[in-house]
């Protein structure tokens, strides 16, 4: 005689974001940068952290990046509570971290950029010697991979612009097995072309299911590319939201500061009625 069955089958448990943030806190002597700030960070998605400068954002990219320790709270990777000494401890872990400032060997040729000090060799030892043309080879399909194709590997890097520097960051991240991307967006404005070419290696990294933070000025600009959005404010989070919560105009105000921004344009049309008929 059957019996129904009273097992109830399990439901696996979700995976920790890859990055998060727990009440974390970063004090400059008695004043708080950070203030208890907690946020997820999970792959294959982007997040954007949006705020005024003084909101916290380059102390939080620091934290990330291994740059400055945290003084209370969590940082989680992969669910495991850490404390970065230095960016190499960083980096071992998997995250890499693409600085507004992105110094590259102006004279040297962009392969040799691309690897530096990570060069393929062949053969063996003491007869071990450099592989150029794997080197050539790697540093074209890795750049195609994130939007710049039939690029010359053998130019300077002082004939790259701005955007393909940058995604040349981020394909060295990803040649190189980052799991996570923190990207400090240039303070320096870059043309549309640019941006497009950047946010084409962005988006790249992302579908290779990297956990991605762009830290930007910009909110229209958050909003094409991200899917969260973390908005600082003295030290503290302001908001946390997707893009199913808000739309583009809607983070601009947040951003600016919602009923300021609204006072701005009333105090400036009432002395101005021409800025009302655009």
């Amino acid at each position: 005689m059957s019996t129904a069955s009273s097992e109830v089958e399990a439901v696996p448990a979700a995976a920790p974001p890859f990055l998060e943030l727990r009440g974390l806190t970063v004090r400059h002597g008695s004043v708080p940068a950070l203030s208890r700030v907690s946020a997820a960070i999970p792959s294959g998605q982007i997040t954007c952290v949006l705020g005024e400068n003084g909101s916290g954002k380059s102390t939080l990219v620091s934290v990330l990046s291994g740059l400055r320790r945290h003084d209370d709270g969590q940082l989680l990777v992969d669910g495991r509570p850490v404390r970065f000494r230095s960016p190499r401890q960083a980096r071992d872990l998997g995250i890499a971290t693409v600085w507004p400032d992105l110094a590259v060997a102006p004279l040297l040729s962009i392969w040799r950029n691309f690897f530096l000090g990570a060069e393929p060799t062949r053969g063996v030892w003491p007869l071990r010697r450099l592989d150029l043309e794997a080197a050539r080879e790697v540093t074209c399909r890795a750049m195609a991979r994130v939007g710049v194709p039939g690029l010359d590997p053998d130019q300077p890097a002082s004939a790259m612009q701005a955007g393909e520097r940058q995604s040349l960051a981020v394909a060295r991240a990803l040649h190189f097995g980052a799991r996570a991307l923190i990207i400090d967006e240039p303070a320096s404005p870059m043309t549309i072309a640019r941006q497009t070419l950047f946010g084409q290696a962005i988006l790249a990294a992302r579908a290779e299911g990297l956990a991605v933070v762009v830290v930007t000025n910009n909110p229209r600009y958050a909003h094409l590319i991200g899917d969260r959005f973390l908005l600082l404010a003295g030290g503290q989070v302001a908001g946390s939201l997707t893009r199913d919560d808000v739309d583009a105009d809607v983070l601009t105000a947040l951003m600016a500061g919602g009923g300021e921004l609204s006072t701005l344009t009333d105090a400036l049309t009432a002395l101005h009625p021409e800025l009302g008929e655009r």
